[in-house]
């Protein structure tokens, strides 16, 4: 069992940065893969980014390549998410998720956060 809460949402304007964490209690982090999903209003949740549990493999989502990272720190069981040149598109509820899958689909992950506001403005 594993127990996830996000934080670093906010309200930014386009173009600026966010970072967010996702920090991990109970089983260490290590353990599983990691993916972030987001969630806009009336929108189905979306595969933003993952990171595999050994090797430290990523994948992106193709509308946020090159903008967004994904990174681990074991020491701190916490998963960031770089968010770069962020666009008003990127509004959303942003979700950390873990499993032992590692992949884009949302169903196969085991444990989810809370979720994280992030709102960009025009």
């Amino acid at each position: 069992q594993v127990q996830l809460v996000e934080s670093g949402g906010g309200l930014v304007q386009a173009g600026g940065s966010l970072r967010l964490s996702c920090a991990a209690s109970g089983r260490t982090f290590s353990t599983y893969a990691m993916g972030w999903f987001r969630q806009a209003p009336g929108k189905e949740r979306e595969f933003v980014a993952a990171i595999s549990r050994l090797r430290g493999i990523t994948s992106y989502a193709d509308s946020v390549k090159g903008r967004f990272t994904i990174s681990r720190d074991d020491a701190k069981n916490t998963r960031y998410l770089q968010m770069n040149s962020l666009k008003p598109e990127d509004t959303a509820v942003y979700y950390c998720a873990a499993a032992v899958y590692y992949g884009r689909d949302p169903n196969k992950y085991d444990y989810w956060g809370q979720g994280t506001q992030v709102t960009v403005s025009s």
